[in-house]
């Protein structure tokens, strides 16, 4: 009997140790929200999870108050920037008013030269025209392309360094809680 009594006493503290291991396991899994936001916070006064739980989000708002930045609007903002610049930059934007007229004015003018040399202005200025408007378009088209590339760079580099400003004043933060705290 006493055997008994003692082997299910074991089988259930096996089985209650083992819940609350695997319990400490899931919840080691769990991303925290320093770690979300690329920051990862070491508790240096022995802070339990829960603890640390709390800080992490009272730094979180803080941070977010004293920068003006929140990280996870930012990466929302970041991704619909980035998908804006790639629309443009596969659809191609549409040539600037005018570029195809100038275009086929410089074309004219060169065309007139060379046709007036060759003997028949007219006909040169005329091919000279087609050809200056189609280039025209065609640079017009390819200026657009790049700056809509270099307004999307402008915006990852700003998105970046908010980010970066928020990180500092976050980990600032955890810091003071006595926390060790690396980005």
């Amino acid at each position: 009997m006493k055997r008994t009594l003692i082997f299910a006493t074991l089988i259930g503290l096996t089985i209650v140790v083992g819940a609350s291991f695997q319990s400490d396991i899931s919840a080691q899994q769990q991303k925290s929200l320093a770690a979300s936001v690329g920051v990862y916070a070491f508790p240096n006064a022995g802070q339990s999870s829960s603890q640390q739980s709390k800080d992490e989000g009272e730094c979180y708002k803080w941070a977010v108050q004293n920068t003006g930045s929140d990280p996870f609007q930012l990466q929302q903002q970041a991704q619909a920037a980035s998908q804006q610049a790639q629309a443009a930059a596969t659809q191609g934007a549409p040539p600037t008013a005018g570029s195809g007229a100038r275009g086929a004015a410089r074309g004219a003018a060169g065309g007139a030269l060379i046709g007036g040399i060759a003997g028949d202005a007219g006909k040169g200025a005329a091919i000279g025209a087609a050809a200056g408007a189609v280039g025209g378009r065609m640079r017009s088209r390819s200026a657009n392309q790049q700056a809509a590339q270099q307004q999307a760079a402008g915006t990852q580099q700003a998105t970046q360094a908010q980010m970066d400003n928020f990180k500092k004043a976050f980990s600032a933060c955890l810091e003071a809680k006595k926390y060790m705290v690396k980005y």
